[in-house]
């Protein structure tokens, strides 16, 4: 099983990214996807969440600016986008993808929580 995050970069105050969040592999199910955010000597944030029910729940600080996709399913692969717009210099961190998710493992099913890497976001005033 593997979480890939996509789709940092620098951008200009005001403007838009778009994050994706890819697991893949021998999943049968995933309950929910969120986003983290950090920055150094500081501890990771909630950003947004959704889950399998449709539910979404935003950190204060993106709400209005930050939207999060339902969880979308192609074969193997699950989904998730985070759209940032309205970007400011505060927003600046590194952007984490995590996954509440249950997969085979040979004859073994298991379920728990994955991280995938990194990815930068810069916002320049």
């Amino acid at each position: 099983v593997q979480l890939q995050a996509f789709g940092g970069g620098l951008v200009q105050a005001g403007g838009s990214l778009r994050l994706s969040c890819v697991a893949s592999g021998n999943i049968f199910s995933v309950y929910s996807m969120q986003w983290y955010r950090q920055v150094p000597g500081k501890q990771r944030e909630l950003v947004a969440e959704s889950d399998t029910g449709g539910n979404t729940n935003y950190a204060d600080s993106v709400k209005g600016r930050f939207t999060i996709s339902t969880i979308s399913r192609d074969n193997d692969k699950r989904t998730v986008y985070l759209q940032m717009n309205s970007l400011k210099p505060e927003d600046t961190a590194v952007y984490y993808c995590l996954a509440d998710l249950g997969y085979y493992s040979g004859s073994d099913t298991i379920v728990e929580k994955r991280w995938g890497q990194g990815t930068q976001v810069t916002v320049s005033s």
